[in-house]
């Protein structure tokens, strides 16, 4: 096979390798992106926060994706998608040495640059690996193919809480208890200076094993694809024209960032949820793995139905409708059933990425990787509408602001599924 640009037809017969190269990206994406749920616990406690100042975590890495997105297109344009990709991996590596560096030395504004840094890598990457497998073959069934990516996320994302659980927050509730029995200062001190001490190696491991990556993935087989070929205008009936041209893709932007904000909602703020009713740190730490066991098998659900039964504009519907019937379930119920809930959301939204991205990018031709770009930044919707939560929280009744934040978004994405995605096409899906 040659490693030049390649047609759709040739990769229905030769996509396995690239899936399986872009799966592992995937699992990285998931792993990474999935530690800042406990993450939020980790800092609470090591820097001494509150909920407002713990929340600055998935705002510094997701803000990183709204401003380097659109740089990412234009290296993208330079390097291609497989060295694009590589040097996503790289950026991430620095990334994790600066956060454990600056963990260590309990300076919480290096932390999180070491956060923004990671999610700089990953702007990249992610900016590459999507329209990559969407138009890895039929745009129609791209839904499928990135959920196949989905289970690969969401595998490492489950794991992701446990091994950090076992590895940093061991003990975490004796811990806590320690700390707040402290009365000497340079006693407390010391405690807190240990216990962030322990994410040093774990984040030194991380970076050489993205570096290995990084390596591994330049020098792999993973062929170019064109896509003002595969993804071609005629599709939609457009004649050419500026990006601005397609209110499907930014219609898209939007959507992309009301459901990364659920998504994070879900994920990483279901442990401050659960600490809304009292429960410990202890009792909430495994609590984001318990979100994506149950957006595992939403891709499950996915993966049987897409496209042999239903569309996955019909299913991006459908799932908006579960959201808002959960949503509810959150706020007509109290303790570990309201959390129950929350993380059956991570059902709902499985497959909403795998929708709104090929959906989105439909048709862009030679805008592909520009139009991945804008919808990229949006993933900034996982830094606005958490912390919109978390500041929220502090005047209202939680639940209610929960309700309230979430219903609204699950609503435009209903839209989006039912109706936006058709807007300025001339070509029925």
């Amino acid at each position: 096979m040659s490693s030049t640009a390649i047609g759709v037809d040739e990769t229905r017969h030769s996509s396995l390798i690239p899936m399986i190269i872009i799966g592992v990206l995937f699992f990285i994406f998931g792993f990474v992106t999935w530690l800042n749920g406990p993450l939020i616990t980790f800092v609470k406690l090591a820097f001494d926060l509150d909920d407002v100042g713990a929340f600055l975590v998935p705002s510094a890495f997701y803000l990183s994706y709204f401003f380097l997105a659109l740089p990412s297109s234009f290296i993208l344009k330079k390097t291609g998608m497989k060295k694009g990709m590589g040097l996503g991996l790289f950026v991430m590596a620095i990334g994790a040495v600066l956060f454990g560096q600056f963990v260590t030395m309990r300076v919480y504004p290096g932390a999180l640059t070491g956060l923004f840094v990671i999610g700089a890598g990953l702007s990249l990457l992610q900016t590459a690996s999507n329209p990559y497998i969407s138009i890895l073959g039929p745009i129609d069934s791209a839904a499928q193919r990135i959920a196949f990516m989905g289970i690969c996320n969401k595998a490492a994302g489950f794991l992701a809480p446990f091994v950090f659980g076992a590895v940093v927050m061991s003990n975490i509730g004796s811990f806590d208890k320690q700390i707040a029995a402290a009365t000497d200062p340079a006693q407390r001190e010391a405690l807190l200076n240990a216990f962030a001490a322990k994410v040093h190696l774990p984040y030194m491991v991380m970076a050489g094993l993205l570096v290995v990556l990084a390596i591994w993935v330049v020098r792999s087989s993973l062929p170019e694809i064109r896509a003002s070929h595969d993804n071609s205008e005629r599709a939609i009936g457009h004649d050419k024209g500026s990006v601005f041209s397609f209110p499907h893709l930014w219609l898209g932007v939007l959507c992309l960032f009301v459901y990364v904000g659920v998504e994070v909602m879900a994920g990483d703020a279901i442990g401050t949820y659960g600490q809304g009713f009292g429960m410990s740190p202890e009792d909430t730490k495994h609590f984001t793995s318990y979100t994506l066991f149950a957006m595992l098998l939403g891709y499950v659900a996915g993966l049987a139905l897409i496209p042999r039964f239903i569309s996955q504009h019909t299913y991006l519907a459908i799932s908006a409708v579960l959201g808002v019937l959960f949503s509810i379930g959150t706020y007509v119920t109290t303790g570990y059933t309201s959390v129950a809930f929350v993380a059956a959301l991570g059902f709902a939204n499985a497959m909403m990425w795998p929708a709104i991205f090929p959906l989105a990018i439909k048709g862009l031709g030679r805008l592909t990787e520009f139009g991945s770009a804008f919808l990229i930044m949006g993933i900034a919707g996982g830094a606005i509408v958490p912390l919109i939560f978390a500041h929220l929280k502090q005047v209202y009744d939680f639940q209610a602001v929960f309700l309230v934040i979430m219903a609204v978004c699950y609503l435009y994405i209903l839209f989006y599924g039912a109706v936006g995605h058709r807007i300025g096409q001339h070509l029925k899906n």
